[in-house]
C-alpha cells in the first residue's frame, strides 16, 4: 500500500478547519447560485476567484463566501455537507469547526442577518444528523473575527455566553493579525475560559512570535492557530516544548496566504526538532485547493515520514483535540487496529 491510501483510510481528527473555509466547491457553487453576486458559481471561474495574492486578498475572497450564509436553510446546508465530506472523503472521526457567528448573526436591523438561535438550531441540526448519519463527532469553536474590533468580540462573547449549546468547546480569534493585538481581547477571553471554554486563538500566522507569546500569556492559549513565526523564537520553541501546547500546522494555508514562501521552507521540520507538539491540519482546504489526506502527505514528505511516523500524528491530533475521553479513546483503537499496532 503507498503512503497515500494509507493516509486516506487513517481514522482521524482535525482540530483548524473553519466552518465557511471548508465548504468545497460544490458546496459554494450551490450557495452562489442561491444568491447571485460576487461570487462565480461556475467552477473554472470559481477556481480562479480561489487565487489569492496575499492574506488581505484571501480575507475579502473569504468574506464574500461568508456573505452567501444568508439563511437558516444555508447554515443547516453548508454544515451538513461539511460534515459529511470530511467523514466520507477525508476518514474524520472528529472535527472541531471553528465557526463565526458574527458574520452570520447581524443587528436586527440589518436584512441580510439571522438571531442567534436561528444560527445555533441550524448548526446544531446539522451536527445531529451528521453524527447519526456519517459517524462523525463535531464540535464548535466560536472565533472573533479581529477586523471587527470590539463590537465583534463582544457579540461572539455574548453568543457564547447567554445562547452556548453543549457541543461549544471553544474560544478562538482570527482575522488579520497586523494592526489586532492579541492583549485587547483578554477580558473576553478571561470570561469564556471561566465557564469552561477551552482558548485558542490564533497567533503568529503574519505577524511575529510576540503575537504567540500574546496569545499565551495574556489570553491563555491552549492550542495555538499557526504559530509559523515561533519558529524565529528559540526561547518560545522551549516554552511550547516544556509545556506541550499544540501548534495547529496548516502547510497549504501558509502558503497559500504568503504567510511562507514554500512548502520547502516551512517550518514544521523546526518545530518537531524542538520537540513541539504539532498537530496537522486543513484550515480552510477547498478555498486552498487542498484535503487533510493531502496535508498529511505534505507532512510526511517534509518530515520524512512513513505511515508509523504519520500515525503518530494523528494520534496526536487526537490527544490534542477537546474530544470527550471516551471518544478519544475510541478513535485511537481505530487507529491501532488500521495501523496494524
Amino acid at each position: 500500500m503507498s503512503l497515500a491510501s494509507f493516509i486516506a483510510g487513517l481514522p482521524k481528527a482535525e482540530l483548524h478547519v473553519h466552518h465557511v473555509g471548508s465548504a468545497s466547491p460544490a458546496i459554494v457553487s450551490e450557495l452562489a447560485e442561491r444568491h447571485p453576486g460576487v461570487v462565480p458559481s461556475d467552477p473554472d471561474e470559481l477556481r480562479r476567484f480561489f487565487e489569492f495574492r496575499d492574506f488581505a486578498h484571501f480575507v475579502e475572497v473569504y468574506l464574500a463566501v461568508v456573505d452567501l450564509v444568508r439563511t437558516e436553510d444555508d447554515v443547516r446546508y453548508l454544515t451538513y455537507e461539511v460534515a459529511r465530506e470530511l467523514a466520507t472523503g477525508q476518514q474524520v472521526r472528529y472535527a472541531e469547526l471553528t465557526c463565526t457567528p458574527y458574520t452570520s448573526v447581524l443587528p436586527d436591523d440589518d436584512d441580510l442577518g439571522m438571531p442567534i438561535e436561528v444560527y445555533t438550531e441550524a448548526i446544531e441540526d446539522a451536527r445531529i444528523a451528521a453524527e447519526r448519519d456519517f459517524g462523525i463527532v463535531l464540535r464548535w469553536i466560536y472565533d472573533i473575527p479581529g477586523e471587527s474590533g470590539m463590537p465583534a468580540a463582544d457579540a461572539t462573547l455574548s453568543f457564547a455566553l447567554n445562547h452556548r449549546v453543549d457541543a461549544l468547546v471553544g474560544f478562538g480569534l482570527g482575522g488579520p493579525e497586523i494592526g489586532v493585538a492579541r492583549a485587547q481581547f483578554k477580558p473576553h477571553f478571561d470570561a469564556a475560559r471561566r465557564v469552561g471554554l477551552h482558548s485558542v486563538p490564533h497567533a503568529g500566522e503574519t505577524t511575529g512570535p510576540e503575537t504567540v507569546w500574546d496569545a499565551l500569556q495574556v489570553l491563555g492559549a491552549e492550542r495555538i492557530g499557526h504559530g509559523t513565526s515561533a519558529a524565529t523564537d528559540p526561547r518560545l520553541l522551549k516554552y511550547l516544548a516544556k509545556t506541550g501546547i499544540p501548534l495547529e500546522v496548516c502547510p497549504s494555508s501558509n502558503v497559500a496566504t504568503r504567510a511562507v514562501a514554500s512548502l520547502e521552507e516551512h517550518p514544521i521540520a523546526t518545530f518537531r526538532d524542538a520537540g513541539v507538539t504539532i498537530t496537522i491540519n486543513s484550515d480552510d482546504p477547498s478555498m486552498f485547493g487542498t484535503t487533510l489526506n493531502r496535508e498529511y502527505e505534505i507532512a510526511a514528505d517534509l518530515l520524512g515520514l512513513d505511515s508509523g511516523g504519520v500515525t503518530d500524528l494523528v494520534r496526536a491530533a487526537v490527544r490534542a483535540s477537546f474530544a470527550p475521553d471516551e471518544v478519544k479513546w475510541a478513535i485511537l483503537s481505530e487507529i491501532d487496529v488500521y495501523a496494524g499496532r
